[in-house]
């Protein structure tokens, strides 16, 4: 597990191959919940979007800039399992979406995103 440095905001002779995955993947959904939670806000769901949205990003902003990374992919595993589960409850299991035919383009992007992301995570800790 690595220390935090003085050398910088970006630590990027830390940064390997998976560090760089994870954060592409965590940047791609973020972004997705961002653009979600623009189109839905302001309602409940709208915020919860947003605030997913923000905490990807900012991950993996954390992570670039070699801040407790151990603790970020511990707490970045439940995160990111739990969104995929909520989004499988809401719209498909008390929704009125059927699944895989409603899916979208977005959400397929997203949540494939999401499971390698899991996976990735999943890699990191057993570094």
């Amino acid at each position: 597990m690595s220390t935090a440095t003085d050398t910088g905001f970006v630590d990027s002779g830390e940064l390997g191959p998976l560090h760089y995955a994870g954060v592409l993947l965590a940047v791609v959904t973020g972004l997705i919940h961002l653009r979600l939670g623009v189109g839905f806000a302001p309602s409940p769901l709208g915020l919860s979007f947003l605030f997913a949205g923000v905490v990807f990003l900012a991950a993996g902003a954390a992570v670039v800039a070699n801040y407790r990374r151990g603790l970020l992919y511990r707490l970045g595993i439940p995160f990111t399992a739990g969104q995929i589960v909520l989004w499988y409850y809401v719209n498909f299991a008390a929704g009125t979406k059927a699944f895989p035919a409603d899916v979208g383009t977005l959400g397929a992007v997203d949540k494939v995103a999401q499971v390698v992301l899991l996976v990735v995570l999943a890699l990191l800790l057993r570094e």
